[in-house]
This record gives structure tokens, sequence and C-alpha cells, in this order.
């Protein structure tokens, strides 16, 4: 995987979501090389997975991208409270397949609205795409470390990308 570079003086849309984007890419070369049973394994007292984990970061992009400012969504089919949780039924394809169409549908959004464009949050808040942009690329930082911790945990795999 070719690591993207934030431009040195590029400008505010682009630097977020180049920053962005480094971290989203992260969180799937996590995934790269496991099996069904080591995505899924419960590595902390509280169940926190990588699967779990991008299954909550699939949903968060379509809620503060999509649902924030009246874009579109696709449904969701569990509880949004229990969206680190990852079922029997649900396919590791399906949950990688479901954090790419977020991500197609926050890269969008991004592309087609401004970064003052004002949109109301779950919680009732008046937000700027902005402050989603930085707000997702600190959940997604966050998220990252997790896993991480987690990853070298199940393979002693670490870094941000393969070989490094």
């Amino acid at each position: 995987m070719t690591t993207k570079q934030v431009p040195y003086t590029g400008g505010e849309k682009e630097s977020l979501q180049v920053s962005l984007d480094r971290h989203r890419d992260a969180v799937l070369w996590k995934l790269d090389g496991l099996d069904d049973e080591q995505l899924r394994r419960p590595m902390t007292p509280s169940g926190t997975n990588l699967l779990g984990l991008v299954k909550h970061l699939a949903t968060v992009e379509y809620g503060w991208f999509c649902t924030t400012f009246g874009r579109e969504s696709e449904p969701l089919w569990f509880d949004p409270y229990e969206d680190m949780t990852v079922t029997d039924d649900e396919s590791t394809a399906n949950i990688v397949a479901f954090y790419g169409r977020a991500r197609a549908a926050a890269d969008r959004a991004v592309a087609e609205l401004d970064l003052d464009t004002a949109g109301t949050s779950w919680s009732g808040n008046t937000v700027s795409l902005r402050w989603v942009l930085i707000h997702m690329l600190e959940d997604t930082a966050r998220h990252a470390g997790h896993m991480d911790i987690v990853r070298e945990l199940i393979d002693g795999a670490t870094g941000a990308y393969r070989g490094t």
C-alpha cells in the first residue's frame, strides 16, 4: 500500500482529507493477512476487536458526513449503539465493504460541500464540515491506535503500514 502524504503547502480541505485517508488506510492495513477468527477475537475486557472497530468507523463516517448534512446514507441493519459488536452472521467481507461504501459517501460529501457548510449533528449541535473532518480525523486516529495495539497482541505486527 502506498502511503499518502499530507501536502506541505496544500489547502485546508485537501490537507484534512489526505490526513484522514492516511488513518483510514492504516485501519485497513490492520486487517491485512489475518483470518476471520483473529479479526473477531476480543482482545480487551470490553471485547474490543479489529472487525468491530471497522464496523464502528463505517457507522460514524455515514453518521457524521451524511446524516449530519442531510445526505443519503444506507440503512443500518444493527442498532447504531451496538456498532462495535460483530455478530456471527456478519461476514468480514461485508463489514469491510460497508466501510468502503461509507468512506466513498463521506468523500462525496467532502468533495461537494464547502468547509463552512453547516449541518445538524445527532446531538442537535450545529457543526461545520470543517469540524466534522477534524472530529473524524481524531476519531479515526484514536481507533487506528487501538487497532495498532490489538494487532500487535494478535500477531506482533506493528507500524502504520506494512513494513513500517
